[in-house]
């Protein structure tokens, strides 16, 4: 959002636009990059499923996550606090280290 404020015009294809469901995240790192794998953990799937992997600079990392992080704050101060419950379920156990 804060490239759209500077008049950035970005592409968006509608088959993009559709987006993906995703309630796992992986994340790994080498000196150069961070590279996110985005899955989906479904009931009838032996494993969780990834839909789409992103690959960037560490630099583009950080300003990911401050991006989110005031993005986070301003949805809470608009619509509340954002509980995080309980642990996944024990059918959808699998690794616990960047899970979203």
């Amino acid at each position: 959002m804060e490239n759209q404020k500077k008049g950035l015009d970005v592409d968006l294809r509608e088959d993009v636009a559709r987006g993906e469901y995703i309630n796992l995240a992986i994340i790994a790192h080498s000196a150069s990059e961070f590279i996110v794998d985005f899955a989906a953990m479904l009931p009838g799937f032996p494993k969780p499923q990834v839909r789409s992997r992103i690959i960037m600079t560490p630099e583009h990392a950080k300003r990911l996550l401050l991006s989110l992080q005031e993005n986070i704050t301003r949805y809470e101060s608009s619509m509340g606090k954002i509980e995080i419950g309980r642990p996944l379920a024990p059918e959808f156990s699998g690794p616990k280290i960047g899970e979203a």
